[in-house]
């Protein structure tokens, strides 16, 4: 008698934080309405960024901070799919793992929050001295340079927080700077006094688009993937992490891209791609910003493109920023560890 095989059940897992879940179960409903002949579950769990929520991304030593746990737990088989947001991706993976998707990337600007009930509608009108609340040494290194008479502090934690440490009443925060995309996804558009774009602000590399990370090996996670993914926002975010590989940075790290990729008309997989990048320092002193453009037929010369940007940028400056920033990094993860030991003991 013949026998049935079993339908394949996948299983989705991301961080436990409010905007991770509906990005994931996002993903889950586009895989779902597509492949209604399968079964897919999601699971959350915590990383190690989620636990540290007090010492600044800058000190934390790199985007796996976000993602380990996650690749462990589908090394193991636990999982199938991570779905990230594809900014907190290293651009160098653990072995056995490979981003096998990308989605169509939200609007990838940052943007501006004041104060709930505050009359304040831009940088330019928030008074001397006001501080402004991020994670971010790219968006503190950048707005230096435009707003030298704002103060910008470290604000950590998931959107909720974020918000809630700016409205509460003994709050230090005139604003805080935050992903447009994230608040979009969770329906506080409402909230966004102004958005950040550029030239006063280049985003982070693929900020706004979500990935999917696969084992190596899984060849239907990779069919599954590849069938929800948005091509110009893969070749776009790839052209940026390519980039930013080439500078060896991290999120930690003040470089800002800015992509636009214009598809050939009546040609598939075709189109002209620009692609603006700069590395500025922490006390937004010094800034370095070039762009590249040129036709591109392929992810791998979409690719190139950010390579050779990051090539120029090191030729013109940013190696030397680059530098300065990892020279002050050792010290001050040093003086941390001393804080450390002096409250152990």
């Amino acid at each position: 008698m013949a026998t049935s095989t079993p339908t394949r059940r996948f299983t989705l897992a991301s961080r436990s934080s409010q905007l991770a879940q509906v990005q994931t179960n996002a993903v889950r409903d586009a895989l779902a309405a597509l492949h209604p002949s399968l079964q897919f579950n999601t699971s959350f769990m915590t990383t190690g960024g989620d636990h540290n929520q007090s010492q600044a991304l800058y000190l934390l030593g790199g985007k796996e901070y976000w993602t380990k746990e996650l690749e462990v737990a589908m090394l193991d088989g636990a999982v199938d799919i991570l779905v990230h947001c594809f900014k907190d991706v290293p651009t160098k993976l653990p072995e056995g793992c490979e981003i096998a998707g990308v989605l169509e990337r939200e609007n990838p600007v940052d943007c501006l929050i004041v104060r709930q009930g505050a009359p304040w509608k831009s940088l330019e009108e928030l008074p001397e001295g006001s501080v402004v609340g991020t994670s971010s040494v790219r968006r503190v290194a950048q707005l230096k340079r435009n707003f030298p008479k704002l103060v910008f502090k470290d604000l950590r934690g998931n959107l909720n927080t974020r918000i809630a440490k700016l409205d509460a009443p003994d709050s230090p925060y005139a604003a805080i700077v935050l992903a447009k995309a994230g608040m979009v996804r969770l329906g506080w558009g409402e909230r966004i006094t102004a958005d950040l774009g550029p030239p006063t602000l280049l985003y982070a590399v693929s900020q706004g688009a979500l990935a999917l990370e696969i084992r190596s090996n899984d060849e239907e996670a990779r069919a599954l993937c590849r069938s929800i993914t948005h091509w110009p926002t893969e070749w776009s975010c790839r052209a940026e992490r390519a980039c930013l590989r080439v500078l060896e940075g991290g999120c930690s790290v003040p470089v800002g891209v800015h992509t636009n990729l214009v598809e050939g008309e009546g040609e598939p997989h075709k189109g002209r791609l620009q692609i603006i990048g700069c590395v500025t320092s922490l006390d937004g002193e010094k800034h370095v910003e070039h762009s590249v453009e040129a036709d591109v037929d392929t992810v791998e010369e979409a690719e190139a493109i950010g390579a050779k940007l990051a090539r120029v940028l090191i030729e013109t400056g940013a190696k030397a920023i680059l530098d300065e920033i990892n020279v002050d990094r050792e010290k001050k993860i040093k003086q941390a560890k001393a804080n450390d030991e002096k409250v152990a003991t």
